[in-house]
C-alpha cells in the first residue's frame, strides 16, 4: 500500500477550513490544519464582539471534518524546496502539498499614531481588546471609527445603537461598493442611529493622537477611542519565506491558485493574488477560493490538469445594528445592481449570510465536495486579457 499524501493547510479561517474539509474526498490524503488559535473565528461577527452582541467564536468540532488534524501553532517559515513548515513553538511539519490560507490583518502603521493610539478589529484578539477598552470607557465618550467599508460601517452602527457617541470617518465615500441609492439608505440608517458621517475629499486620517485624529483637510477632531478599520494587510510569511508576492504581500499564483514559485503550494483567501489580480476580501469569496484550492490539489494528486478559478459575485451585505440592514445584489463582475433589500429584510438576509458562511463549512465537513458556487464564465478572463494587452502594447 502506498503512503498517504500529506497536505498541510496554513490558516483555519473560511478558506482554510473549506479547503481542509474538501480535501477529505481524496483517498489516502492526510490533512493537517495549522492555526494560531483553537477556535474558529467567524470574522463577519467581529463587529458584534466589539458591541457585545456575539462572542465571534465557533468550536472547530462544528466546522472541521473528522479526521483533519488541528495543530494550534503559527508557521514562521516555509521551505519550498524541502517541503517543510517551521513552527513558532518549535519543530517543523513536512508536506507533499501546502495550502496557503493565512488570511488578512489590519493595514500596517502607515499613518503616524496608529500603532500607539488606535484599535484594530481585524482579529479575535484585537476585537476582544477593543471590547475591554470600551467597557472601561464612558458611554458619553466620543468614539471615532476610521474606514467607511463594511467593517467600519457596521462597527460604528453597532456601537451607536448602544447609545455611544460615534463618528465615522470614511476617507472618501461611505460604503463605496454599494449602489448610490443603497448608499443614501445607509447614510439614513447611520444618521438615525446618531452616527456623524464624515466623507468626501480630504477626509482621510493623516495622524492619530492621544485623544484626537487629524484629517487631510486640516481638522483635528476629539476622539477618546479611535477604531481603525481602513486599509488591508496580510501576514508576511510568504515574503519572509522567499516566495513571490504582490505589492500587498499576497502570494502570487496562476489562475489555478498555484504559486508561481512552486507547484506544491496553492493559495486561497485574502492572502492569495491569482495572476496579480486578487479578489475582494470576503468570507464568501474565501470559502470559494478554499474549495477551488482543494480541487487544484486533488487534481495534481490525480495527475490531472487543474482548472482555472471561475467565480461570480452575487451580493454583499451590511448590518446597521441588530434591527436594520442592506443586502446589495451584485452583477457577476462585482459591481452593484440597482436592486437591494433594505430595513428588516436586509437585516434578515445579512444574518442568514453570516450563518450560512459557517453552515457551508459544516456541510462540506460532512459531505466533502458538496460546496458549489456560481460561475462567471467571461468577466475575469476579459479583465486578464485587457490587462495583458495594456502591458504589452507600447505607449504612443
Amino acid at each position: 500500500m502506498g503512503r498517504s499524501i500529506e497536505v498541510v493547510v496554513l490558516g483555519g479561517g473560511y478558506a482554510g477550513v473549506m479547503a481542509a474539509n474538501r480535501l477529505r474526498q481524496g483517498d489516502k490524503v492526510k490533512v493537517t490544519v495549522v492555526n494560531p488559535r483553537q477556535v474558529f473565528v467567524p470574522r463577519l461577527r467581529l463587529h458584534q464582539l466589539v458591541g457585545g452582541t456575539h462572542d465571534a467564536v465557533v468550536d472547530y468540532r462544528e466546522v472541521l471534518a473528522e479526521g483533519v488534524e488541528l495543530v494550534v501553532d503559527s508557521a514562521t517559515h516555509i521551505d519550498a524546496v524541502g517541503r517543510t513548515v517551521s513552527l513558532a513553538e518549535g519543530g517543523s511539519i513536512g508536506y507533499d502539498y501546502l495550502i496557503y490560507a493565512v488570511g488578512s490583518l489590519s493595514a500596517g502603521p502607515q499613518v503616524p499614531g496608529i500603532a500607539e493610539f488606535a484599535y484594530p478589529v481585524a482579529t479575535l484578539e484585537a476585537a476582544q481588546r477593543l471590547r475591554s477598552v470600551l467597557l472601561d470607557t464612558p458611554v458619553t465618550a466620543t468614539v471615532t471609527v476610521v474606514g467607511g467599508g463594511p467593517v467600519g460601517t457596521e462597527t460604528a452602527a453597532e456601537l451607536a445603537e448602544q447609545g455611544r457617541s460615534v463618528r465615522l470617518v470614511c476617507g472618501g465615500v461611505l460604503a463605496p461598493n454599494l449602489h448610490p441609492s443603497a448608499r443614501r439608505t445607509a447614510r439614513k440608517y447611520l444618521t438615525k442611529l446618531g452616527v456623524e458621517v464624515i466623507e468626501g475629499p480630504d477626509t482621510s486620517v493623516t495622524a492619530v493622537r492621544a485623544g484626537s485624529v487629524e484629517l487631510g483637510d486640516g481638522r483635528a477632531l476629539a476622539s477618546q477611542v479611535t477604531i481603525w478599520t481602513a486599509g488591508f494587510g496580510v501576514p508576511d510569511l510568504a515574503d519572509r519565506s522567499g516566495l513571490r508576492t504582490d505589492a500587498a504581500g499576497r502570494l502570487l499564483t496562476d489562475e489555478t491558485l498555484t504559486s508561481i514559485d512552486s507547484d506544491r503550494i496553492i493559495a486561497a483567501g485574502d492572502a492569495s493574488a491569482p495572476s496579480d489580480l486578487p479578489f475582494r476580501m470576503s468570507a464568501y469569496i474565501a470559502g470559494c477560493l478554499g474549495a477551488h484550492a482543494a480541487d487544484t490539489v486533488l487534481a495534481r494528486i490525480a495527475d490531472e490538469p487543474p482548472a482555472p478559478i471561475d467565480l461570480a459575485f452575487q451580493a454583499m451585505c451590511f448590518s446597521f445594528g441588530r434591527g436594520t440592514g442592506i443586502f446589495q445584489l451584485l452583477h457577476k463582475d462585482d459591481t452593484a445592481k440597482r436592486v437591494y433589500f433594505p430595513g428588516f429584510m436586509g437585516r434578515k438576509l445579512k444574518e442568514y449570510s453570516c450563518a450560512a458562511s459557517v453552515k457551508h463549512l459544516a456541510t462540506e465537513a460532512h459531505k466533502p465536495g458538496s460546496h458549489h458556487w456560481p460561475k462567471d464564465g467571461g468577466h475575469r478572463p476579459a479583465l486578464l486579457r485587457a490587462r495583458n494587452e495594456n502591458v504589452t502594447t507600447p505607449s504612443a
